[in-house]
């Protein structure tokens, strides 16, 4: 037992002297300290009309026209800087002064059709983010005009944010975090038991004495022992940045029975194929299989790790306990494999 400690300590030294591994695990670490801000950024290319949800930028209009507009408090209710102007003169000195960000013509109110200009900046990026922040006032206002006129329309309040953003932290970034180290421990599986065998010193360990199924096990249990621990330390952070995740056991539980299914995978394909690049490749494919078929049967663990952390109501903790099978099958297949491995 001493000796198969020693030799998962000695595999979680080695994860400081691998480039590839750091690199992924600090990839991961600013996901998940900055999931609020990658969810802001993100969100922004996935529905551009979040961002009048989301974004926290005050923009400083330039009114001239009818200063008693019910456009103007609309505007500021929405935290916006409004400036009124007498001249056209003074509205585009301070345009181009950089005093205001846009600049709104309000046109008085004699009943007729109410045409409105409004003058943006000629970068294509600010243009966009200041007319999807103008967006809603001017549809409030547009709904004033309406009431004005005697032209009823009725609308329903829904509360809390936009689908869109629930969609895109429970679909992606949450599944992408968790399921993130399930990937690296396999790969570090996969390199670590293809050196041992192509540099030769598998009979090195065996002496210490350890069995080559005891060797094998143990590089499997760092490798999944270092995915808990991203797991644990990602689901921290995650509830730092503001994200709830419902049912955390059942999601923390996933997140470390898919790394060990991964883990065990590649111990698996390593005694089968024994060489890096053969190995790497078949994981690689395997994986891609997998993933392809459990998303046409509708049995993705992704699916399932969302609708555990949004608290789907229809989705019960215990579904996690199936990925018991898989993990059970793969282990018998790295006993034979090892044993086979042993009498080679």
């Amino acid at each position: 037992m001493t000796s198969w400690l020693a030799l998962v300590k000695k595999e979680l030294r080695m994860v400081a002297r691998e480039r590839t591994i750091i690199i992924a695990l600090l990839i991961q670490l600013v996901l998940a300290a900055f999931s609020s801000a990658l969810l802001l950024g993100l969100l922004s290319f996935y529905d551009p009309d979040s961002i009048s949800v989301t974004a926290r930028v005050r923009l400083r209009v330039g009114v001239l026209g009818d200063p008693a507009s019910p456009l103007v408090n609309l505007m500021r209710q929405r935290n916006m800087r409004v400036t009124g102007f007498f001249t056209p003169d003074q509205a585009q000195a301070a345009y181009e002064r950089g005093r205001v960000d846009a600049l709104v013509y309000i046109p008085p109110d004699t009943g007729a059709p109410v045409e409105m200009k409004i003058f943006l900046p000629r970068s294509e990026t600010l243009s966009s983010l200041f007319l999807i922040l103008l967006r809603a006032p001017l549809k409030d206002y547009e709904n004033e005009l309406r009431h004005a006129r005697g032209v009823e329309m009725a609308y329903t309040q829904v509360r809390g944010q936009p689908s869109t953003a629930f969609e895109f932290l429970y679909a992606v970034i949450v599944p992408v975090l968790l399921f993130f180290p399930a990937f690296v421990a396999g790969s570090m599986v996969v390199d670590s038991l293809t050196e041992e065998m192509e540099n030769q010193t598998l009979e090195t360990l065996c002496a210490a004495p350890l069995s080559l199924h005891a060797i094998f096990s143990a590089k499997i249990f760092a490798a999944g022992l270092l995915a808990v621990m991203q797991i644990a330390a990602w689901m921290i952070l995650l509830r730092l940045n503001g994200i709830e995740l419902s049912n955390p056991v059942w999601v923390f539980g996933l997140a470390v029975l898919v790394a060990a299914v991964n883990a065990v995978l590649s111990g698996v394909l390593a005694a089968a194929l024994r060489e890096r690049d053969r190995s790497q490749f078949a994981y690689s494919l395997v994986i891609l299989a997998v993933v392809g078929l459990s998303t046409v049967l509708d049995a993705s663990p992704m699916k399932l790790m969302m609708q555990l952390a949004s608290g789907d109501a229809y989705v019960a903790g215990w579904q996690v306990l199936l990925y018991l099978v898989p993990l059970g099958a793969l282990l018998l297949a790295l006993g034979y494999g090892t044993a086979r491995l042993a009498h080679a």
